[in-house]
């Protein structure tokens, strides 16, 4: 899942005009990355990643956050420590120093991070992902750390350049130059993996359903509050409110576990899919780009690799 690149370089090598636009860029930005060898973009990519990583959770996010919650706590808490009673100053005054370490550290994680973040190497590759994007070149996915987006929202810290479209090559005209161009050229692209209607179906049902337990939850207490109606009361009203619950409770479980045993199917399908696009990438491939579903389980199940 994880060798899924956003762009190969056989698709970004297959336009003169995108490739002398992306060796513009490498030279610009002073990098030491071909960004047209997918091993060596693939090792900068991991790299990259790991150094972000540590930024956001390295043992100065720990202490800023240990420092935060004592900062807020210990306005409530401290006065009822009986060594700080009738000392105002140690039971409300060490919150101030806290918080501003609190700030301090969370203020230089952040910037370390962005600073990362906006590396050239990381910088030149965003511009690259643009420009394929501008010369009609898919680009099958763009990793959320990439652009500094949290998996729980949309907002990115530094987005993929916008550039004016190109018009497409004419048919029949060189594709590029160069000798790893030629090589490229003269190799018969490699057939992309049809879409199984599975990974369609998974893509469709992928956030539907997590209802069923708050449901049989519900009905399950709506059929305890009737017996305990019923014993406390004498009503059989009670009972019968039990005898319809309960079973329906269990219903709505077991259909449940019925549906999330097909989404898993459905889910290991789609991870083979993109497994397979992968492959087929590496093989010189020029990969469609993945819809929002697939997208997001890329992420999730790249970031279950690293964890």
């Amino acid at each position: 899942m994880t060798g899924l690149l956003p762009v190969s370089g056989a698709a970004l090598s297959a336009d003169a005009r995108l490739l002398s636009s992306i060796r513009d860029v490498g030279a610009r930005r002073g990098v030491d990355v071909d960004y047209t060898d997918d091993a060596a973009t693939t090792e900068m990519l991991a790299r990259h990643r790991r150094t972000l990583s540590a930024a956001e959770h390295g043992p100065l996010m720990w202490l800023g956050s240990l420092a935060l919650v004592a900062a807020i706590v210990w306005p409530f808490l401290g006065h009822t420590v009986p060594a700080f009673e009738g000392r105002p100053e140690l039971a409300f005054g060490p919150a101030g120093p806290l918080l501003v370490v609190a700030v301090t550290s969370l203020v230089v994680v952040r910037r370390r991070w962005k600073r990362e973040l906006l590396h050239p190497r990381l910088a030149g590759y965003r511009e690259v992902l643009g420009l394929a994007r501008a010369h009609g070149v898919p680009v099958t996915h763009v990793p959320g750390w990439l652009v500094g987006r949290s998996m729980s929202g949309d907002r990115e810290t530094v987005p993929i350049p916008a550039y004016a479209e190109v018009e497409p090559l004419p048919a029949g005209s060189e594709p590029a130059s160069g000798e790893a161009t030629e090589s490229v050229a003269s190799a018969a692209p490699p057939a992309v993996p049809a879409k199984p209607a599975s990974v369609e179906t998974y893509e469709a049902m992928a956030d539907e359903g997590g209802w069923h337990d708050e449901a049989g939850c519900l009905l399950l207490f709506v059929g305890i509050g009737g017996v305990a109606w019923a014993v406390s009361e004498g009503n059989a009203l009670g009972h019968l409110a039990a005898v319809l619950a309960v079973p329906l409770a269990i219903t709505t479980w077991l259909a449940g576990a019925r549906q999330g045993r097909e989404r898993q199917r459905l889910r290991e399908a789609a991870v083979a899919y993109v497994q397979a696009l992968s492959a087929a990438q590496s093989a010189g491939a020029s990969v469609p780009e993945l819809s929002p579903v697939l997208r997001k389980l890329l992420e999730v199940e790249a970031e279950k690799a690293r964890g």
